[in-house]
Formats: C-alpha cells, sequence, structure tokens
C-alpha cells in the first residue's frame, strides 16, 4: 500500500516524537508498504521517510515550492513531487495514498486530518483513518469530537471513520485491515452464466 503519514515539521519538540516517527518508517518499509509524505527533510517528516529508506522502504514526498525555497524539501525521496502550493499538495497526497497514518503534529497536521476525516464522513472514500498517539496528545480532540456529537454538531459515523491506536504494531493493524472484495469463484461464474 501507499501509506500518507501526516506527521509534525516542528524542531522544537521532545525526542520521543521523533522516535516514534523513526519506528514508524522501519515498520512500513518491512511490512513492504511505501511512504507517502509532505516531502520536508525536517522533524518528524524526516525521520519517518529516513527511517523508512534505511529499512529499504520507497518514499515519494509531496512539498510545495514555498517551502522548496527555504530548503527543507527531502531531495533524498525516491519521489519528490514540488507543487505551486499547498492546496496542490494535500490533493496529491490524499490521490495517491491508499491509507492514512496521524502522528503527534501541530496545526498542519490537524488541518490534514480533518480534511481526510470529513472526506470519509461524508462518504467521499473509505480508506483506512488511524491515529497514532501513545502519550495522549489527541486525547483533548477525541473529546471535543464527542462534545459537537453530544450537542448535534456531528454525526456517529465521525467515530467510525477514525481508529484510534497507542503502538505502532495496532496502527499497522487497522491500516491493513482494509476489507478485501469478495470475488466469485471461476465455478460460481459458470453456475451464473450458465
Amino acid at each position: 500500500m501507499n501509506i500518507c503519514v501526516f506527521c509534525a515539521s516542528s524542531q522544537h519538540i521532545d525526542r520521543k516524537y521523533l522516535d516514534l516517527a523513526g519506528q514508524v518508517g522501519t515498520e512500513l518499509a518491512k511490512r513492504g508498504h511505501t511512504l507517502i509524505s509532505g516531502g520536508a527533510k525536517v522533524s518528524c517528516m524526516g525521520a519517518v521517510a529516513s527511517a523508512a529508506r534505511a529499512a529499504g522502504g520507497r518514499t515519494i514526498g509531496v512539498i510545495p515550492q514555498v517551502l522548496v525555497d527555504i530548503e527543507v524539501a527531502d531531495e533524498e525521496s525516491d519521489e519528490l513531487i514540488v507543487t505551486p502550493g499547498m492546496r496542490e499538495r494535500k490533493g496529491l497526497m490524499d490521490a495517491r495514498s491508499d491509507a492514512f497514518l496521524v502522528l503527534p503534529g501541530g496545526i498542519g497536521t490537524l488541518e490534514e486530518l480533518f480534511e481526510i476525516w470529513t472526506a470519509r464522513v461524508i462518504g467521499i472514500h473509505d480508506r483506512p483513518l488511524v491515529i497514532l498517539d501513545p502519550w495522549g496528545l489527541y486525547v483533548p480532540l477525541r473529546q471535543l469530537v464527542t462534545g459537537l456529537y453530544d450537542e448535534g454538531f456531528t454525526r456517529a459515523a465521525a467515530f467510525d471513520a477514525i481508529s484510534w491506536t497507542t503502538t505502532v504494531e495496532e496502527a499497522f493493524t487497522h491500516l491493513e485491515a482494509r476489507p478485501q472484495p469478495v470475488r466469485p469463484s471461476v465455478a460460481e461464474l459458470g453456475e451464473a452464466t450458465g
């Protein structure tokens, strides 16, 4: 699968978040998946991509020109796509991904999460969406969405559309649990046409 990882670009975060991103990149590659990322070489984005490559994985970075101009592009990506702006970046990341994994991050990560989450809730896609949150950073977000539901601002589908996990193993279990299409056997096809 092509797994899109949304994560931090801040360089002022605790080392544990970088280590988590590295574990995700390693596990992603070990399982034979391709990483789709925001194409930056800094912070968690850089950590997940470099770990994936070190473990033999393929990485595709999608980055807007404005970030290339300030020299944060991950030039070591197997494929680096430069877009005119942020909207095009998100559109390409979405289009090229089979599943989405959200790590701890800031407002950019939240914006990416909400766009993919909303699209899933309203039926634009049915791809897996998983939050990996070992330290409870997103607990207040979950409480907020619960409050929005209690007040009638969102529906129960918002909870069905997302998996909340606390370990790398659990996250990949949810990412890979996508139901496979049921295909009839050759005998069944013969009966149907005979």
